[in-house]
């Protein structure tokens, strides 16, 4: 093509997106697969009723990953492979996302859709390991009576004030097994609020995460996991906590065929959401 033919070619152009303009008509653009989130998902429903532990309903589970990406315009932004990836996440562990439980969260970072344990997650995979007679996380305040001790003889001694004064000074972790073993953690508030400065991408950024709306949760979530650092654990449970704050784009054959978009079959990890 000469260089007159080629600028005829792009004048014509021009002149085409004038004239729709003019009579109230977008250019054209090319349409993606017009799939819902709604649609996807119900397609996936062989997937997730196979995934599911069998106490949980997996059209409830369908219903919770439709109306948490309706309720957030940042989620519907990021790619459907990381969303998706994130609800199979959550339905691989049993465990609702961005609900009042406070059991898991689906984070957009950015297009990217990034998952995340909640402290009471935490709980529910270590209960259901069948290992901990007990486990739990508690804040402490000024005026509560609390002392610890480390060494030979590790103690911790914890009475509630009835009237909390201020904001927790301490946060700390107990964990139980049945078979007698047992450890704790305990952490200052400073100390807790470095960490997340320091390994949450999220916080950083000065962008929405659980370290912002529920902070007294993630404390004892993240003093929780370094008391459990070198508990004794089922693989299914270690599994579970590395797959906390990643992001998953390894979806099943069948889900990448569902949705129809280009897949890279890569994980990544998004540390301290």
């Amino acid at each position: 093509m000469t260089n007159n033919e080629e600028n005829k070619v792009n004048q014509q152009s021009a002149k085409e997106k004038l004239m729709n303009k003019s009579n109230g008509q977008a250019p054209q653009e090319k349409k993606p697969s017009g799939q819902t989130i709604g649609e996807i998902i119900d397609k996936m429903m062989p997937a997730i009723k196979q995934a599911l532990p069998q106490h949980i309903k997996p059209e409830r589970m369908a219903r919770i990953a439709i109306t948490v990406f309706r309720n957030n315009p940042r989620l519907q932004a990021c790619s459907p492979v990381s969303f998706l990836g994130a609800v199979m996440q959550s339905v691989q562990l049993g465990l609702e996302p961005n609900t009042n439980l406070g059991e898991a969260y689906i984070i957009p970072y950015g297009t990217t859709a990034s998952y995340q344990i909640g402290y009471k997650g935490i709980l529910k995979l270590a209960y259901n390991t069948g290992q901990y007679q007990a486990i739990y996380a508690h804040e402490v305040y000024e005026n509560d009576e609390f002392h610890y001790q480390l060494g030979v003889n590790k103690d911790i001694y914890h009475v509630p004030a009835d009237v909390p004064q201020g904001e927790p000074i301490y946060y700390y972790a107990v964990y139980k097994l049945k078979n007698g073993g047992y450890d704790f953690a305990v952490w200052s508030r400073t100390k807790v609020m470095q960490h997340a400065e320091k390994f949450s991408a999220a916080v950083k950024g000065n962008r929405d995460t659980p370290w912002k709306s529920d902070f007294d949760s993630m404390a004892k979530k993240t003093v929780l996991l370094q008391a459990l650092k070198y508990a004794p654990k089922s693989i299914e449970f270690a599994n579970a906590i590395e797959q906390d704050e990643t992001v998953k784009t390894d979806l099943s054959a069948q889900a990448k065929k569902i949705i129809d978009i280009p897949f890279e079959g890569e994980e990544s990890e998004m540390h301290g959401a």
